[in-house]
């Protein structure tokens, strides 16, 4: 089972327990009388998702934007058993950020990899989630932090990603090595580097991977607003991250949008998504963008899944199974093996394997 991390003031630990208590309570007596949010949900992941939304809107609530982050960064939980990676943070002159390297190397791949958050929060969720995806995939990450929202507009993001990537380079990073990963807005600033990078003369990655990224500032599609009774993350969130990003200014939503750049001749791009998300439409519009401008992208969508359910990591078969996919596209991209990967093509995916003998799994679930 995950284990619980409290940190900060007492009155944040105090309210974030409350909330998880009465949402694990009130899930449990919606389960009891045959009433899950989604069938195809483990009480664990239906507990997690609304849990998290409530973090958010809280958050969001509060004047302070600093006091939202650590109102955010309270509780949270991280895996009984941690992952085999060493965090080294940034050196004096460099990038800051942080290095994420597994103790067993499975490749000599390098990850330069954008955390989600909306521009505006760095939770440290987050960087379990890095430290777990290094440690699941091999590889060693480099997670820049990145100026945050609304402290830092819009050019601040990608000028940060930009010399996270020139950093790499100048270590000797083999481009045909180098992916760019990022999930949420993270995924968005993956995106927008590619672009800036052609911009900027400098080469390719070998390929750019999007968890749930964030394709559209603007208003796109039914899911933006017709999933927030699933997702973790809500539509309106969407619209102030964005307004933020602006920072006031009038930058339209063409020029901050991943689609609305040409792609054509740039690193093939892997996507994941939730088809319970409210991001899941415009990321599908996105892909389809792309795939016209003659772009190489492939989009797998899990059936039942919401926003970034990736860091469940083993304790969820979807997650595991698209970090598993991850592992594949990396292979594929680096020519280290996987040709039955395929470049371009839009996927659902419905995974039903689940765990027999374990408790957090609802036993409705067909094995």
């Amino acid at each position: 089972m995950p284990k619980p991390v409290f940190q900060g003031r007492i009155l944040h630990k105090t309210r974030s327990l409350l909330v998880y208590v009465l949402t694990s309570l009130a899930v449990r007596i919606r389960r009891l009388s045959g009433r899950p949010l989604v069938p195809e949900w483990t009480p664990l992941f239906e507990i997690g998702t609304l849990f998290w939304r409530a973090q958010f809107n809280h958050a969001l609530a509060l004047k302070d934007i600093r006091e939202g982050r650590a109102y955010f960064d309270s509780l949270y939980t991280i895996p009984d058993i941690p992952p085999e990676v060493e965090v080294r943070p940034a050196k004096a002159g460099e990038p800051r950020g942080d290095w994420f390297v597994p103790r067993v190397r499975k490749s000599g791949v390098t990850m330069l990899y954008f955390h989600g958050g909306g521009y505006t929060f760095y939770a440290a969720v987050t960087r379990h989630f890095i430290a777990m995806l290094a440690g699941k995939l091999g590889v060693a990450i480099f997670a820049p932090d990145y100026r945050l929202t609304p402290e830092h507009p819009h050019p601040a993001q990608i000028e940060d990603g930009l010399a996270a990537y020139q950093f790499l380079l100048a270590q000797g990073v083999d481009p045909r090595q180098l992916i760019i990963c990022g999930d949420s807005a993270g995924g968005h600033l993956a995106l927008m580097t590619l672009v800036q990078l052609r911009a900027s003369g400098l080469p390719q990655p070998a390929l750019a991977v999007g968890l749930s990224p964030w394709t559209d500032t603007g208003r796109r599609g039914e899911s933006q607003f017709g999933n927030d009774r699933y997702d973790m993350v809500q539509g309106y969130m969407t619209l102030q991250f964005a307004a933020w990003l602006k920072g006031g200014g009038h930058i339209a939503d063409a020029e901050l949008s991943p689609i609305n750049q040409d792609f054509h001749g740039l690193a093939p791009i892997y996507l994941q998504a939730g088809a319970k998300e409210i991001l899941v439409d415009m990321i599908r519009d996105f892909a389809g963008t792309v795939e016209s401008q003659g772009g190489r992208v492939r989009l797998d969508v899990w059936t039942h899944m919401t926003h970034e359910f990736h860091a469940y990591g083993d304790d969820l078969p979807e997650s595991r199974q698209a970090i598993e996919r991850i592992q594949a596209a990396i292979s594929w991209a680096t020519k280290e093996g996987r040709p039955d990967f395929p470049a371009s093509s839009q996927t659902e995916v419905d995974c039903l394997a689940r765990r027999e003998s374990s408790a957090l799994y609802d036993s409705r679930v067909p094995a």
